[in-house]
């Protein structure tokens, strides 16, 4: 029986399944554009295997690897190298391709109906198309071929181009050995191209990262990537808006020979003219995009060669960028960039869904532009590592010293320290002109602050109407259409309301307050400033805890809700049906569900569910705090904590000053309660965003394109916008959502860096117990309080905290606040003084201790440890509080 060979010409799902080795990377590439459906040439892959086969049935291998050897990039120009390139490759043309790969491409090609067809044929090296290395124009490509002999000539050709003085200087520059890169061939239908030209999702020139860029050319791409004539240049931000069109002089387009091959052929009469139309410029800016989201992952700027045959866009071509300037100040080119999670890891520590990511690179963030200060447009201020949300700190501490002067220590401060600090040349920061300039921004920046903050209860108002209308508008007869603008809607909302929730943010200060304490105080300031805000503010995020209290003493009390929260088997999911309408407890939890149902665990992300989809974690917490829950007790508690401290006021204060400080803890407590507040706004915009996300999934789910409606969140906007479009049928959407729900799994299981230098990776040493035995972190709540601790990594997980344990947490967000009054103290890993979890940890009077890094590790789960909020320390027995 006959050996049958294996495959040597694969199709575009055979290219895909064969990997980079053996389809190259621009073959490879073809494959995975084919398999997340856009639209590829016909045609396939002859395999880099068959290069090395060729080599070696020719008897070119060692001879060629041998005259190889000596060149190296000091030699690469000399006349002797260039005649020993010149010999290897027209040995490789003068070659024979073996006569079974022969049979194999005439069978193949002739199935395709392309063997009579004009042909492209493209170099498709293994190292090529990579994120290391692009190989971008150093291997040759041959339009319209036509007729089998010219087909294999130029697969000669095309292994030829391997052994150019350009190709091998390349792969000298990149440390890359000539045994590493093996030729693969595409064999690819010729497009009749009406235009055609490059796309990339950044300005490889400038290192923008914020917009599109597309050139444009009438006929094939030859003339725009060979640089024969100047084409047209769009650019797009990341709403598909048109902020710059320059019309180039097109001195003439390439056009298909008849008998093969190309001409270029001057055309003064086009030059005036646009070469796509503005609709056509922002489909095709919604093309790139998703390639970036298919073949980057959402992450990787992507490098494009497309063509326009009149009706649609088709992609020929796409690669990495892996080359761009830096684009940052000129003080922070010589420092590397620094990523933290920094508040991230509070509000967002999970791993980002794909529509949550580009969704939020479409949101602006406000600056400090209102104050006066003039910054670069287009900086990237964030970046995902393994998914994760990352800060760039080093911009942040440049902008917030350059501006006001604050240090870089300062900016660390703000985000709860441990992180590496930016290089300052000046060492007075208001002095002189600068300083001038700082001092009156400050100034700007207070007063719009104050501006933007009193009026923060009408912008509220206009979220309110606007998600209200939302959320009971019925989808049923709104067209596709009508969902995109629902979407912009929203979007434009979250643009509106971004300055006043950075203006809240900011609002949120004690510092004047501890400055004043501290003439009077100068060890305890900070610690009577925490104790001073116990039980003052209308801190929207602690009245969670405060109702779900109150409703666990009404379900005590309530026989069908005792009856129901008390079963072995109680479900969650049934309180409508089993709870009978006179339930005292079902009419408090429904009016809880209207006012806060917009809230949820990890809220940040529009991926999770909110509490009035899904209320089975508050109905979880309130059945494990029915038998002991005492609002009566907590309210004492917080009295007495209060009048303990303003006696200690009273008593080192002289009486002509409590004013000032009573004025002083007001604004503090007022900042507090308008910070929860536009958190909790800004929830009900992304909640919104995700009703018409899940409306969205509904009917991709119908028309048969996803499996699930909830997969809706592992797809991205551009993807979605394609679709209710009409631009995109969404094949291959499917194959793309198993694929990143795959690799979120993967990325969830792996702990993520405190930092990163550039792109290496950096951990936060864990903190060390001092000679006292203690671990130090940051007092935000003062008093001291034992128990044992536990170790809750997620806020479902909170069943395992009984009465009276020690919280250790990793993060905390609103969604871990119904778990607080349980505790006895509260130990968090991460955060800052004005966190959430500081916040709220004051307003009970819960001893908090945050920002141990490695806290996680050092304590062990039931472990008595004491925690003493006004020291910052946790000690990990008893017998090891200092007296």
């Amino acid at each position: 029986m006959e050996k049958r060979n294996p495959a040597s010409f694969f199709n575009w799902v055979e290219a895909f399944q064969a990997g980079v080795e053996s389809a190259g990377g621009k073959g490879w590439n073809l494959g995975r554009l084919q398999r997340y459906g856009f639209r590829v040439p016909g045609g396939g892959i002859l395999a880099a295997e068959v290069y090395q086969l060729f080599m070696a049935t020719n008897n070119l291998l060692e001879d060629t690897m041998y005259m190889a050897r000596g060149i190296n990039i000091d030699n690469i120009e000399n006349r002797e190298t260039e005649e020993k390139l010149n010999r290897i490759r027209k040995n490789i043309e003068a070659g024979q391709i073996p006569q079974h790969i022969e049979k194999e491409l005439i069978s193949k090609l002739t199935d395709m109906g392309l063997l009579e067809k004009p042909l492209a044929i493209r170099s498709s090296a293994t190292a090529e198309d990579s994120n290391q290395a692009s190989f971008a124009g150093i291997h040759e490509s041959y339009l319209n071929v036509k007729g089998l002999d010219n087909i294999l000539s130029s697969i000669k050709s095309c292994y030829a181009s391997l052994w150019t003085p350009r190709a091998v200087a390349y792969r000298r520059k990149m440390n890359i050995k000539d045994d590493e890169v093996w030729q693969a061939v595409a064999v690819m239908e010729m497009v009749e191209a009406e235009a055609a030209g490059v796309g990339f999702t950044c300005d490889p020139r400038t290192g923008r990262e914020d917009i599109v860029l597309i050139s444009a050319n009438f006929g094939l791409g030859e003339s725009l990537v060979s640089g024969a004539v100047e084409p047209d240049e769009y650019c797009l931000d990341y709403w598909y808006d048109i902020t710059e069109k320059r019309i180039g002089r097109k001195e003439g387009k390439t056009i298909a020979r008849e008998s093969g091959g190309t001409d270029f052929v001057r055309l003064p009469e086009s030059a005036a003219r646009q070469v796509l139309s503005d609709e056509q410029i922002r489909q095709l800016a919604l093309i790139i995009k998703r390639v970036m989201d298919a073949l980057g992952g959402g992450d990787q700027h992507q490098d494009i060669e497309w063509v326009f045959d009149g009706r649609d866009f088709i992609l020929v071509q796409a690669r990495p960028v892996t080359a761009m300037p830096r684009y940052t100040f000129a003080e922070l080119k010589n420092q590397p960039d620094i990523w933290s999670n920094g508040n991230f890891k509070d509000a967002m520590p999970m791993v980002q869904s794909t529509l949550n990511w580009s969704l939020l690179l479409q949101t602006p963030r406000p600056g400090l532009e209102l104050c006066g200060f003039k910054t670069l447009p287009g900086l990237q201020n964030i970046k995902r590592f393994g998914g994760r949300l990352y800060w760039n700190l080093a911009l942040q501490q440049w902008i917030f010293f350059d501006a006001l002067g604050l240090l870089p220590h300062q900016t660390n401060e703000a985000l709860g320290g441990h992180q590496p600090e930016i290089k300052i040349s000046e060492n007075k920061p208001f002095h002189g002109i600068k300083g001038l300039k700082r001092i009156w921004r400050i100034l700007q920046y207070i007063r719009l602050n104050n501006k933007i903050s009193g009026n923060a209860q009408a912008q509220f108002n206009k979220v309110d109407i606007f998600t209200d209308t939302l959320i009971n508008k019925s989808f049923a007869d709104l067209s596709d259409a009508d969902l995109i603008n629902h979407v912009e809607a929203i979007q434009t909302m979250l643009y509106e309301f971004n300055p006043v929730f950075f203006a809240c943010a900011m609002s949120a200060n004690m510092n004047p307050l501890t400055k004043t304490l501290t003439k009077y105080f100068p060890v305890r300031a900070k610690v009577l400033t925490n104790a001073l805000m116990t039980g003052r503010g209308n801190i929207t995020s602690a009245e969670h805890g405060y109702r779900l209290v109150e409703m666990a003493e009404i379900a005590r009390g309530d026989a069908s809700a005792r009856d129901y929260l008390g079963r072995r088997g109680f479900d969650p999911d049934v309180w409508e049906k089993e709870l009978p309408d006179e339930s005292p407890f079902k009419r408090l939890f429904r009016n809880f569900l209207a006012e806060y149902g917009h809230r949820g665990v990890y809220e940040m992300d529009i991926y999770n569910p909110r509490w009035r989809e899904d209320p089975a974690y508050l109905l979880h917490v309130i059945k494990s705090t029915m038998e002991t829950a005492n609002t009566g007790e907590l309210q004492e508690r917080q009295k007495a904590k209060a009048q303990e401290v303003w006696r200690e006021v009273e008593q080192g204060v002289p009486a002509f000053r409590r004013g000032r400080i009573k004025r002083q803890l007001e604004q503090a407590v007022k900042g507090m309660e308008l910070r929860e507040m536009a958190k909790s706004e800004l929830v009900k915009i992304y909640g919104d965003m995700r009703i018409v996300a899940l409306e969205i999934g509904h009917r991709l789910q119908e028309r048969g394109i996803l499996p699930d409606k909830a997969d809706v969140f592992h797809c991205s906007w551009p993807e979605l916008g394609s679709i209710l479009k009409g631009d995109w049928n969404g094949r291959g959407l499917g194959v793309m959502v198993m694929e990143r729900k795959q690799w979120r799994q993967k990325m969830e299981e792996l702990s993520s860096p405190d930092f990163f230098i550039d792109d290496a990776p950096q951990y936060v040493e864990p903190v060390s117990q001092a000679l006292s035995h203690a671990l130090k972190g940051l007092g935000v709540s003062t008093g001291r309080a034992s128990g044992p601790a536990r170790l809750i990594y997620h806020p479902h997980q909170g069943e395992k905290l009984k009465d009276g344990d020690v919280l250790v947490a990793p993060t905390t967000d609103p969604g871990w606040t119904p778990l607080f009054l349980r505790a006895s103290a509260i130990v968090v890993e991460s955060g800052g003084a004005g966190s959430h979890g500081a916040i709220v940890a004051r307003e009970y009077g819960i001893p908090a201790v945050l920002n141990i890094p490695g806290v996680m590790q050092l304590i062990q789960d039931d472990q008595n440890v004491v925690v003493d909020g006004d020291e910052g320390k946790v000690f990990l027995s008893d017998e090891q509080l200092p007296s």
